[in-house]
């Protein structure tokens, strides 16, 4: 397949021009003009890297991607070491990154979701359809402790618990994977059980306490491991290419 025909593709499957993002959302380093064997992954790492070029990839999908807003424009040290591998190989990395969060299918929200048997019911943000941020509903009450059991079970990474004030059951549920620990404010004016993200800030646990919601912070890449595999696994399905996932841990 065609370098251009596997950009229109993804294009048209995970609309990025329908969300404003912090890095650019495509292909970011030009590569093979053929696209027949992929690697997919959270982080394009120089690891992830290696791995790609180990196994003989022309393509490399990513959640996060380079070019972040805010950050030193010179191609210079690590991201200059992580580059020069992918010209040398002739490598094309393309990066999705809110798309990949928000798609209803294969984006990380909805792939923790399916993972946690969470039934999707609308955005956190109330009538945003591109809400960054998903609430739903458990299929049964649980207490914090057992879902903070089943949290880590599932992600294979122990889940940090802030419990509710009142250490209330949780039936209803708010998430945003990542770096989405700012959403608790909305999840808990909402009257939503508890709040799953990747990461907690100083603030969320003074917030979770005093808003009585309970809060999960489950691990940046372990809630955002299922889009990208997703994504690999719909591009073997539809378009029939050879697609590797690579799991590069991070402990964060």
């Amino acid at each position: 397949m065609l370098r251009n025909e596997f950009e229109q593709y993804l294009t048209q499957l995970l609309q990025p021009s329908q969300i404003k993002d912090f890095s650019p959302n495509g292909l970011q380093v030009q590569g093979s003009e053929e696209v027949n064997r992929i690697v997919t992954g959270v982080t394009a790492t120089g690891a992830l890297i290696d791995k790609a070029i180990a196994l003989g990839a022309d393509t490399l999908l990513v959640h996060h991607g380079y070019f972040w807003k805010g950050e030193n424009q010179a191609i210079t040290g690590m991201k200059y070491q992580r580059i020069k591998k992918l010209i040398d190989n002739n490598i094309n990395l393309f990066a999705y990154h809110l798309p990949l969060d928000i798609h209803p299918e294969l984006g990380n929200n909805a792939q923790l979701a399916k993972l946690l048997g969470i039934k999707v019911t609308g955005p956190l943000e109330l009538g945003n359809p591109v809400s960054v941020g998903v609430q739903g509903e458990l299929p049964f009450n649980i207490d914090g402790e057992s879902f903070n059991q089943l949290i880590s079970q599932k992600l294979n990474r122990q889940s940090l618990h802030i419990s509710a004030s009142s250490n209330k059951p949780i039936k209803t549920v708010a998430w945003c994977t990542g770096g989405g620990q700012g959403y608790i404010d909305l999840a808990a004016e909402q009257g939503i059980d508890a709040f799953i993200s990747g990461e907690a800030s100083e603030q969320t646990t003074h917030i979770a306490r005093e808003m009585d919601i309970h809060f999960f912070a489950a691990g940046h890449h372990a809630t955002e491991r299922y889009g990208a595999k997703a994504l690999g696994e719909h591009i073997v399905s539809e378009l029939g290419l050879n697609v590797e996932f690579i799991d590069i841990d991070n402990p964060v």
